[in-house]
């Protein structure tokens, strides 16, 4: 059986059918880490310590010596995504509550599901759509990318805007193993492909835990709520970076919107975040929920939007050679 190759045509689907299924447990079977405790129970409830495992791995790919383009590129699109994520969270602690919307349409919608789901890009969805529509060093910008992985960047945000406080451990806390990671990585090459390998393998784990904390009942009353918030993330991170692309990462705006997602990993955010700071503990389960949608909308739309876009630039740059063609003038 091709499994894995089924998974894969999925959008974010390493990610994705693991939490379903997950999900599925935790919806139908709610008790069934604790009846069997010990290593089963772990996986379930494991979401903590597999992630910090991840987070090391995935510091330990970023290699220093990437190039000065390359750097420019991912530093320009990291840059611009966390700037607009601060200020999408800034504007709307001022309009949700503590608590989250609680009724209608968007209710299950929070800060911090906002927060989780505009700060993190799918490098992986980056890198695969730029190497179809764009150049090797635009599909190598990346790279950076796995800064933003990880609940700190989420952290540094909702502290600027007021919304949370964090203790400085906290921070130190979060992002130790990825630094641990990314220092072993460049002092040694071996041990960054060592590590790197494990990236990949470890997706499916964290999102089964993760799926774990998700009723099935929450993602049905928050299904509009999380298409709208996919749709938001396209559109309020997506225009800025397509400008940011063109007019200072010397592009054609196609890395701008591929870099316009959310990515598979910000869904362990809202649940990390509240193990720091409890008050946020009831909002994980419909925050959760939201970004794991926004993770589908954005991972199915985006590619379509990028392609869209790199086929119309690259007619526009083929017409003024059209118009400068010399016309063959039939003798009289």
């Amino acid at each position: 059986m091709k499994i894995l190759r089924a998974v894969e045509k999925i959008p974010g689907g390493l990610m994705l059918v693991p939490l379903v299924l997950g999900a599925l447990c935790k919806t139908f079977a709610p008790g069934a880490g604790g009846y069997f405790g010990s290593f089963t129970n772990g996986l379930i409830t494991g979401t903590v310590p597999i992630l910090a495992v991840w987070f090391f791995c995935m510091g330990a790919t970023i290699d220093l010596r990437a190039t000065g383009l390359v750097l420019k590129k991912s530093g320009t699109l990291v840059v611009t995504k966390i700037l607009v994520a601060w200020t999408a969270t800034l504007i709307a602690s001022h309009f949700i509550p503590d608590g989250g919307i609680t009724t209608g349409l968007l209710a299950g919608l929070s800060v911090l599901a906002i927060t989780a789901s505009m700060d993190m890009s799918n490098g992986g969805l980056y890198a695969a759509v730029m190497q179809q529509y764009g150049t090797k060093e635009e599909a190598g910008a990346f790279v950076l990318m796995s800064i933003e992985s990880g609940p700190l960047v989420s952290m540094l945000i909702l502290g600027a805007a007021g919304v949370a406080y964090f203790e400085p451990r906290l921070f130190v806390g979060a992002v130790l193993p990825f630094l641990i990671g990314f220092g072993l990585g460049n002092l040694d090459a071996d041990l960054r492909e060592l590590f790197g390998r494990c990236v990949l393998p470890l997706i499916p784990f964290f999102g089964f835990a993760l799926g774990n904390g998700i009723d099935l009942n929450v993602i049905v009353q928050s299904g509009f709520a999380g298409l709208v918030l996919g749709l938001g993330v396209i559109v309020v991170t997506g225009i800025p970076l397509m400008l940011v692309d063109r007019f200072i990462a010397d592009g054609n705006g196609t890395a701008g919107i591929a870099a316009s997602s959310t990515a598979g990993a910000a869904i362990a955010n809202p649940t990390l975040i509240a193990e720091m700071l409890p008050q946020f503990k009831p909002l994980v389960p419909a925050a959760t929920a939201l970004v794991a949608t926004a993770c589908l909308v954005t991972a199915i739309l985006v590619p379509i939007l990028t392609a869209t876009w790199a086929r119309r630039m690259a007619g526009m740059a083929e017409e003024p050679s059209d118009l400068a063609s010399p016309q063959t003038v039939e003798p009289m």
